[in-house]
């Protein structure tokens, strides 16, 4: 650390040089934090879920075991006492070390982005690597994407902090951390650049300043972490490389129109159904480190009693973990599943996640989110495969577009959804379709946001208060502002107090410039400085105007804007300042007032205003 600071300290380095070496720092510990998160994960599925359960939850075609499947047979009910030791397990962790570390990590990233500048404690990032891996490993309805999230940004801001560098700076490297565990887990460096900028923000606007330092560390951080994986699968998207789909007809938008109106309503029922939990589970009546075994637990039961009444379909299982291998089979042999199969997954899918991460289990929400938008884009596009055989050929497709589409709506991340699920099913021949679904539901989704912390705009956000005020007056000069003939009385260098006391008596003007004999300014008094001499008349024709000025001119051109004119002002408390010629500056122009810059910001900013309500 002593060398790092050394190298920012001493060398000149440019801002561009900057971002890249720590950006690829954190990318380095991104990447390395997925590679233990996933070899975690993995461990504690073969000695929990695989050895005492015999169930090992299938993943996506992309993934890669290191462990052997299950040797002894598969017991449903030890599934949920597998499930309930890990919530015991999870809760105990994180409401002991790391109370910040419940539920999905992604929402404590983006709170401490917004308001606490990007302050994350150093524990944090482990506690939830450990709680996470426990929670999936064990079977939990959850997401990889928040755990990772938090990982890289938890290192983000420790870097920036024993680099002793700025809230700004570590807010960036916070955001940095975030886009480079994404981009690594689902292996789309471009998709965690542009999802750590979009999801700051629930309305259509974006953090800019971190794209650049994010798809540094993400490109870093997936680099590192694909030398984990065989090389044969190195490459490939997570779910493969054999989709391939065509956009064929304008008709098609019709079905995917309504699928969007369909997955609003999902969405609406999934953000409520995981926030009402969230709030039931505050209401029980039992420690905090207790809830999260009762949710899996739940979770537990309520998966093991769908198998026996689908008639023990092991694909009902997709409701636990991560829920990919459910979704590897919607995406490649949807004619296998059934509609109803589909819907029941996705709904319960809604309520297995709810209560393992409402209740305080540690895991993501976005890997829930593809499984019941892909599962119900399926379900839709089987349906009109049936309706409509002609048109919508391959009801597949319908799972893709259905994945993006749902987490677009509840994340309100519509561009870095449409490149995550291009990269993650390395089918790009669905952009229009895709495009046209991930609108419609950012569009009507807004009341329903699955990340709480989430602010509209960067107007909003505490992270940017003050930066509008400098934008504004910085678009203002002194010359638009202060008042050229305004006549100001000027002192000469050589003039008595006793003609001085006289003139100050005569006007109504605070601060007195002082010129020599030639006119040029010299010096400037107040006339609080001029009352240490009103009780001493001795001293009136002894005094001279030189005596009582100050010769540390503070001043400002026309040229200036009022955001250094304000910073002058503040500087010695002042409340006007001589405006002076740039080219000569013993030439006094006129004295711009405190009250005349605040005025102008207040006359912009009602303009701001008003253009935007109109707009």
């Amino acid at each position: 650390m002593s060398s790092l600071r050394y190298i920012f300290e001493t060398l000149d380095l440019k801002v561009s040089s900057k971002w890249i070496l720590l950006a690829s720092l954190v990318g380095i510990v991104a990447g390395l934090g997925a590679i233990v998160f996933q070899l975690l994960g993995q461990v504690v599925v073969h000695y929990s879920l695989s050895e005492f359960a015999g169930y090992v939850p299938p993943e996506a075609h992309g993934e890669h075991s290191f462990f052997p499947g299950p040797t002894t047979p598969f017991s449903p009910w030890l599934l949920v006492v597998v499930m309930t030791i890990g919530g015991l397990l999870s809760g105990f962790l994180v409401y002991t070390f790391a109370p910040e570390a419940e539920g999905h990590g992604t929402d404590a990233a983006i709170d401490s982005f917004h308001n606490n500048r990007g302050v994350i404690r150093t524990r944090v990032p482990l506690i939830k690597t450990i709680a996470s891996a426990i929670t999936l490993g064990t079977g939990g309805s959850g997401g990889r994407e928040g755990p990772i999230a938090q990982i890289g940004a938890g290192f983000g801001s420790w870097l920036a902090t024993r680099l002793e560098l700025s809230a700004r700076d570590r807010r960036i490297m916070l955001a940095a951390g975030m886009g480079a565990g994404i981009g690594a887990i689902f292996r789309a460096p471009l998709a965690g650049a542009i999802f750590s900028a979009e999801i700051l923000y629930s309305d259509a606007d974006m953090e800019s300043d971190v794209i650049v330092p994010s798809a540094t560390s993400s490109i870093v951080a997936y680099s590192i972490y694909t030398q984990l994986l065989p090389k044969e699968i190195r490459f490939l998207p997570l779910f493969g490389s054999d989709l391939n789909h065509s956009f064929l007809s304008p008709l098609e938008l019709l079905p995917y129109t309504a699928l969007a109106f369909i997955l609003l309503v999902a969405g609406m029922v999934y953000v409520r159904v995981f926030y009402g939990t969230h709030s039931l589970f505050k209401k029980v009546p039992v420690i905090p480190h207790l809830r999260p075994a009762i949710g899996a637990c739940l979770a537990g039961v309520i998966s093991v009693s769908l198998y026996y009444l689908w008639g023990k379909e092991e694909s009902i299982l997709g409701v636990l973990s991560t829920g990919y291998g459910f979704l590897q089979l919607a995406l490649t042999v949807p004619e296998n599943l059934s509609i109803s199969l589909l819907v029941t997954v996705a709904l319960v899918k809604i309520l297995t996640t709810s209560l393992t991460i409402s209740s305080g289990g540690s895991g993501g929400v976005f890997g829930p989110s593809m499984v019941i938008g892909g599962s119900i884009g399926c379900a839709v596009g089987l349906f009109f495969h049936s309706l409509w055989p002609d048109l919508v050929r391959q009801p597949e497709t319908f799972t893709i577009v259905g994945m993006a589409g749902f987490f677009s709506g509840v994340a309100r991340a519509p561009i870095s959804t449409i490149i995550m699920v291009r990269a993650m099913t390395g089918d790009y021949g669905l952009l229009v379709p895709t495009m046209l679904v991930t609108t419609l539901t950012f569009l009507m989704c807004g009341r329903f946001k699955l990340y709480q912390k989430q602010v509209p705009t960067r107007l909003d956000s505490k992270a940017h208060r003050g930066d509008f005020l400098v934008d504004i007056l910085e678009g203002l000069k002194v010359k638009d502002v202060y008042d050229p003939n305004r006549k100001i009385v000027r002192i000469g260098e050589g003039e008595t107090m006793n003609v001085i006391v006289h003139k100050l008596a005569q006007n109504r003007q605070h601060y007195f410039p002082v010129v020599d004999t030639e006119g040029n300014m010299i010096g400037i008094f107040s006339d609080d400085d001029v009352r240490s001499y009103l009780y001493d008349d001795t001293l009136w024709n002894l005094a001279v105007a030189r005596d009582v000025m100050t010769s540390n001119l503070i001043t400002v051109t026309p040229e200036d804007d009022l955001n250094t004119a304000l910073k002058r002002f503040t500087s010695l408390n002042l409340d006007e300042l001589p405006v002076i010629d740039a080219e000569n500056p013993g030439k006094l122009l006129g004295m711009l007032r405190r009250k005349e810059a605040i005025a102008a910001y207040n006359q912009r900013l009602m303009e701001h205003k008003q253009a935007y309500d109109e707009g």
